[in-house]
């Protein structure tokens, strides 16, 4: 059961350059030093570096075993297994195709299509149209629900490639979806009548994090030599407390004065800034940091630009299933409770450690 690691210190290798043999070096043994110490050396302005705490296991699961055991409704682990080897295929095309402007536009919303973005969608598209689970699909793309199978169970809603703003420099990026039921439909439901929701994050390496029945999980691609996905954290958690942050649109801060005081809160208490600018890495940073919070207020002349069901309420499920909060931006409420009335209504949002959100509501006086 599982695969098993390979790569231990001492073994013979083989390089993938040269073809000759080496010896992989032992590791070196790291001075010991008190918990409370590296703690805290951890955080501040001359300690940004956060080291990942995950130690190498002698095997790892596959996704098939994963779902088998942590997915009880099989015709959803049917449709998160068609959403896996989707991700696996845009993970290819990112690896071989050029970032260049598609040659046909048909955003509705006139924004510049990238042939990568016009490539995640159709590919997505053609997964709602082959899989007769699915009633229904909609893109980020194009702002409307499209009915694919009349008996389908599952109503599927995806950002195909989120971050094209920054796909050109080379920077991760993502895919998000959210599966609801076909008696909710997505039109009408909350965040919270999902079935599931998922994230890929296409970067050094690709990586999804999902909502099972029993947490949040995260599986590695073509990890270890195996084509397909191992599990490699499970039940993830995001600690209370938080030395991290990401403070997106902070245009809005010159309209909203108690954002900018959080802002300086941050920095005054030299948390540690973890901001590329993409939506993806920079929430599914609270994952494998296990902390962090994400904000993203809005203003008069800095408006909501995230959407509610293609991009929030996904991400709220998978925050929340982890033990983190989410605040609506506006009444400070969870985001999976405000109503999707329309595919592309947009919202602010925070999310991530819950102490950190409940300082956002605090200090931007929400929920008063």
């Amino acid at each position: 059961r599982g695969v098993r690691s390979l790569a231990k210190p001492g073994m013979l290798a083989v390089s993938l350059i040269s073809g000759s043999a080496y010896t992989l070096p032992s590791r070196a043994r790291a001075p010991r030093m008190d918990a409370a110490v590296a703690k805290d050396a951890a955080f501040g302005a001359s300690h940004t570096s956060f080291y990942t705490d995950a130690v190498a296991k002698a095997s790892y699961e596959t996704l098939g075993e994963v779902l088998e055991a942590k997915c009880a409704d099989p015709e959803l682990r049917s449709v998160l297994g068609t959403m896996f080897d989707g991700c696996g295929t845009i993970t290819e095309a990112l690896r071989k195709e050029l970032v260049t402007v598609a040659e046909k536009q048909e955003s509705v919303f006139g924004d510049v299509q990238l042939g990568v973005d016009v490539l995640a969608d159709d590919l997505m598209w053609d997964i709602c149209k082959t899989e007769p689970l699915i009633k229904e699909g909609a893109s980020e793309e194009e702002p409307e629900v499209r009915e694919m199978h009349a008996d389908g169970k599952f109503c599927v809603c995806w950002d195909p490639l989120d971050g094209s703003s920054i796909v050109d420099n080379n920077w991760a990026v993502g895919t998000i979806l959210g599966i609801w039921g076909a008696e909710t439909g997505i039109l009408g439901a909350t965040g919270r009548d999902q079935k599931a929701s998922l994230v890929a994050l296409y970067g050094p390496r690709t990586t999804v994090f999902v909502t099972l029945d029993d947490g949040v999980y995260e599986f590695t691609y073509g990890a270890n030599g195996v084509d397909g996905w191992l599990c490699s954290r499970d039940r993830i958690q995001i600690s209370q407390e938080s030395k991290i942050f990401a403070p997106a649109n902070m245009r809005a801060a010159q309209d909203l004065p108690n954002y900018a005081k959080l802002i300086d809160y941050w920095m005054t208490n030299k948390y540690t800034l973890r901001y590329s600018g993409g939506l993806v890495p920079d929430i599914c940073q609270q994952f494998t940091k296990r902390q962090g919070v994400f904000a993203n207020p809005t203003s008069e002349s800095s408006p909501a630009k995230l959407r509610l069901a293609f991009e929030a309420a996904p991400f709220g499920l998978l925050v929340e299933k982890a033990g983190g909060k989410t605040s609506d931006g506006v009444s400070g409420a969870s985001i999976l409770d405000t109503k999707i009335t329309g595919i592309d209504q947009r919202t602010p949002l925070c999310i991530g450690s819950a102490s950190e959100v409940d300082r956002f509501n605090l200090v931007l006086g929400l929920g008063k």
